[in-house]
């Protein structure tokens, strides 16, 4: 599927507000309410549109840890990379995972509870055998820019 402005546009208001109705999307696109559902509908068959989510204010929620870990195989064969994935899979406080080009070839998101937290969940991980070689840690003090939505309309001009 081809996106053209108006998917574009759909993908970029929906993705800001996520419970928009369809009617105040079809005004905003430009569009009557009935084509505007028919492509909102195409857009998420089509996998562009993978579902729907709250965005929460994690700080409301009492004292977190955010810590982005640089992560570096011992080896680099394929089994050793679906080894080390299959154990981070099933890590909850790995809220991203980035297979990455430079010098590692992780680069992980944590949230957790605590510094405790975050070093007993490292501490299991290198005694498991999973591969790792060498991490370093680094504990975030501030998110200024924390930005939810992707810059549609910068990558894909309408």
């Amino acid at each position: 599927m081809k996106l053209d402005r108006i998917d574009i546009k759909i993908l970029y208001e929906l993705q800001k507000n996520g419970r928009i109705t369809n009617v105040e999307l079809a005004e905003l696109v430009n569009l009557s309410p009935s084509p505007c559902l028919i492509r909102v509908k195409k857009l998420q068959a089509e996998g562009f549109i993978e579902g729907y989510s709250a965005q929460i204010n994690i700080a409301k929620l009492g004292p977190t840890l955010t810590v982005f870990t640089e992560i570096t195989l011992k080896n680099h064969r394929q089994a050793d990379f679906a080894r080390f994935l299959a154990v981070i899979e099933k890590v909850a406080q790995v809220i991203e995972c980035h297979l990455v080009s430079g010098g590692y070839d992780y680069l992980l998101k944590f949230v957790t509870s605590g510094i405790d937290e975050y070093q007993t969940i490292m501490e299991r991980l290198t005694d498991m055998d999973i591969g790792i070689d060498k991490y370093f840690s680094f504990v975030v003090l501030k998110s200024p820019i924390v930005r939810h939505h992707l810059p549609l309309t910068k990558l894909f001009p309408l």
